[in-house]
């Protein structure tokens, strides 16, 4: 039964980003972008999704041309309602696996008894990750299958959404280049992948599989937790000694900003 808890934690979270960014569209006034952007108007959801390339609005505005007349449905009212339906999505999943929780896949076949191969889980969870990760930046953030990205400067003067090509070289890892973050997605993706079928196809030694106790729900989880806390603490140093991922002109300026004489 405990996998329905993720369903049931990314109905939440679909769901509370979908609501939240629908109430930011009803309070926000896209009226003056320059003067009176959403950093300045307390928008947490718009900005994000304002760097992902959506600017337009079923309300008939957008953030970069003014007053348009179709804004499709790649638009921020298209994006918090298709989170919604996806959290409600999640929610039936969530109850069917709570239900119909003592199904064959899930048994031994030499015991008969409930069991989860944790090893086989991970590895399709690492796989399925590194299949979105390499795809956002390999077709959205580089333009194959999307608008790329918000891109601008250290200034906020060039601000507009294009692709952006990857950066291979040393340049990736200065975080004021929008091309680290295709490079490092591609790359990481790659990796997610590999690793992914790796964990699929081979099964761990008894000696390691009993030493890093990869049998144990509490210690598998524990250890994703870890994996997430060191992404948000690359995506939190990025934020903060970077434009790349958090323009100002979305975000406002951050304190090292201020401190090099930016604005």
């Amino acid at each position: 039964k405990c996998i329905y808890i993720f369903p049931m934690h990314t109905t939440l979270v679909a769901g509370w980003a979908g609501s939240m960014a629908l109430y930011e569209l009803a309070v926000f006034d896209p009226s003056d972008p320059i003067l009176d952007p959403m950093w300045g108007q307390g928008m947490f959801f718009i900005p994000f999704m304002t760097h992902l390339g959506i600017t337009n609005s079923w309300g008939g505005w957008s953030i970069i041309e003014g007053t348009i007349t179709n804004p499709s449905i790649w638009s921020n009212e298209g994006v918090a309602r298709a989170h919604i339906v996806f959290s409600g999505l999640c929610f039936l999943a969530a109850i069917w696996h709570w239900v119909y929780w003592d199904l064959e896949i899930f048994c031994d076949e030499r015991t008969g008894k409930p069991s989860l191969d944790l090893t086989k889980i991970f590895g399709i969870h690492l796989f399925l990750s590194g299949v979105a990760c390499f795809g956002f930046g390999a077709f959205h953030v580089k333009g194959l299958y999307g608008p790329g990205v918000w891109v601008s400067d250290p200034y906020g003067l060039t601000r507009r959404v294009r692709p952006v090509n990857p950066a291979w070289g040393v340049e990736g890892f200065d975080p004021f280049v929008p091309g680290g973050i295709a490079s490092h997605h591609i790359a990481a993706g790659t990796l997610g992948i590999l690793a992914g079928l790796f964990h699929l196809s081979v099964r761990p030694p008894q000696r390691l599989y009993k030493g890093l106790r990869m049998g144990n729900i509490e210690n598998v989880i524990s250890k994703s937790v870890a994996a997430v806390f060191f992404a948000a603490f690359v995506v939190a140093g990025t934020m903060w000694y970077g434009s790349a991922t958090t323009p100002i002109e979305l975000f406002g300026p951050t304190r090292y900003q201020w401190d090099q004489g930016y604005l």
